[in-house]
């Protein structure tokens, strides 16, 4: 469990109005970390922001995050089941 899993899961959780539907999940594809956050169907307009610039810092977050511990990493957001 990395550091940007974990910056992710904390924001995701303060953002959202279902916190316990948020589930964040990593995985190493191709020498990158993919981050993936599960949220509640009607909080995906939540994390992605007007715009998109809630999710652009959220990304940005996990790439500063990632590479002050000297890895790569990307974020995405899904919608939960």
């Amino acid at each position: 469990m990395s550091q940007a899993r974990d910056v992710v899961e904390v924001i995701a959780r303060a953002l959202v109005d279902d916190p316990e539907a948020v589930r964040v999940t990593e995985a190493g594809h191709q020498d990158v970390a993919v981050i993936e956050l599960f949220v509640a169907p009607d909080d995906v307009g939540r994390v992605i922001g007007r715009q998109g610039r809630t999710v652009s810092a959220l990304r940005t977050l996990v790439e500063v995050t990632a590479e002050y511990h000297d890895f790569d990493a990307m974020l995405e957001v899904r919608e939960s089941a």
